[in-house]
């Protein structure tokens, strides 16, 4: 298999770009804005650190900190230019927040046009193949106070898409639920996928041979991984090894955490999915396993909600003026089913059976970061600073599973090794056809 090589763009902390890796896939460089989600990525693909991963080759041009793309754009333009016929795969797209149904859809937030430099920087490597992931809303039509009447009537999707047209990809997106690739989430996301042109038009069903390569790698990831093919991976599964009572509490000694916060000591897995995430990983080299400090009347009505309110679904408008709670997203987790869609914010999702909200390791848990995968920077934050920093439920939220970036992966080498098949079928052929004519004329 040649050795194919990608770039990540608003990487985040890196959880496609974990699954791009784990595939075997090599990364280059990754583009992310903030400092405590590229601390996180730096630690995991670019340090000194022992990984079970390849590390990025990460350009001598190119200073490792965090970058914005309209940064990068304006310091190496000319050096991703150079990057032509190197680089097969550009991951990433422009942040989802303001395309989100989890809150308020903003059509004029400037981070929506960050998918025009996106687009520039696609021109400028001219990857043979795109990946992007993205919230659902992402293809609903937006009103804008900005926009004429036409393009306001577009999805930012359908923008995006006849952008990149513009510049020779073919492009398809479909909605793709995370937990039949074995993610222990309900996490509905669309998937875009582009394929420059001139490549495309080799394939018998173009852009959507990499979808029909996704379905086909799905049953043989769950397999080579020992996880059910027909059953998803519930959220007891996942997390019922870090439940605070079967163990111990401990000092929590995180470097970024304050003092007098606690964790529970870990003593192993107990389900194939648990020892699919703890591989690699010593039992004592686990980090963010932080508890909440809840009030003694918080954990008695959350011991009351578990009890009381439905699993598995948010909790109704009655339920949640009956227990005092303003937020309108609330769930409570079924131990039997997979968790809700894990967000940035902590107080989203109740434990199943504890009366506390998730550590950011049980969040990561649910969104298949493997254990030994280090999360750096402060817990939480609030305010107006939760659009200005990026801490560790942030970073567990934002991120693509890396179980599902992995098969996306795998089905993109898939669609590469078919197109470097079809080419040197057509250089021997054109070839032989040319011994042939010598042979006639002699």
């Amino acid at each position: 298999m040649p050795n194919y090589k990608f770039v990540d763009l608003f990487s985040g902390c890196g959880g496609l770009s974990l699954g791009l890796s784990m595939a075997g896939i090599q990364g280059r460089f990754a583009v992310e804005r903030d400092a405590m989600a590229f601390d996180t990525f730096s630690d995991n693909f670019l340090g000194d650190r022992r990984v079970p991963i390849e590390k990025f080759d990460w350009p001598s041009w190119l200073e490792k900190r965090a970058w914005g793309i309209d940064d990068l754009l304006d310091a190496h333009r000319d050096d991703l230019a150079n990057l032509k016929g190197e680089v097969q795969i550009l991951a990433g797209g422009p942040p989802c927040q303001g395309f989100s149904f989890a809150g308020r859809r903003q059509a004029d937030d400037p981070r929506n046009q960050l998918f025009e430099k996106y687009v520039e920087v696609v021109d400028s490597i001219r990857p043979s193949i795109l990946v992007l992931e993205n919230v659902p809303g992402m293809k609903v039509a937006h009103a804008s106070k900005t926009l004429d009447e036409e393009s306001a009537s577009e999805s930012f999707y359908e923008k995006l898409k006849k952008s990149l047209e513009a510049i020779g990809y073919d492009v398809h997106g479909e909605i793709v639920d995370a937990s039949r690739f074995g993610v222990p989430q309900r996490r509905s996301r669309l998937i875009v996928i582009g394929i420059e042109r001139s490549l495309a038009s080799h394939l018998e069903d173009g852009v959507m041979h990499v979808f029909k390569m996704l379905e086909v790698i799905r049953t043989e990831l769950l397999a080579k991984h020992g996880l059910p093919k027909t059953r998803l991976i519930t959220a007891e599964d996942a997390i019922s090894d870090l439940l605070v009572g079967r163990t111990v509490k401990q000092p929590c000694i995180d470097p970024f955490s304050a003092n007098g916060f606690e964790e529970a000591r870990y003593l192993g897995p107990l389900t194939n999915y648990q020892r699919l995430m703890h591989r690699h990983c010593r039992i004592d080299d686990m980090d963010s396993m932080r508890l909440a400090r809840h009030r003694d009347d918080v954990r008695a009505r959350f011991k009351k909600i578990i009890k009381e309110c439905e699993q598995g679904v948010r909790m109704n408008e009655k339920s949640r003026a009956k227990f005092g709670l303003k937020k309108h997203r609330i769930y409570v987790m079924s131990p039997s089913e997979p968790a809700p869609t894990i967000t940035t914010l902590p107080d989203d999702v109740l434990h199943f059976s504890e009366p506390r909200i998730l550590t950011v390791r049980e969040s990561a848990r649910l969104q298949s970061f493997p254990d030994w995968f280090r999360f750096r920077g402060k817990f939480t934050t609030g305010g107006d600073r939760r659009t200005k920093e990026c801490p560790r439920y942030t970073q567990v939220g934002n991120a693509v599973p890396p179980l599902l970036a992995e098969a996306i992966g795998l089905a993109a080498i898939a669609v590469l090794d078919k197109l470097e098949r079809i080419f040197l079928f057509q250089k021997n052929h054109v070839a032989g056809r040319k011994q042939d004519s010598l042979r006639a004329v002699a």
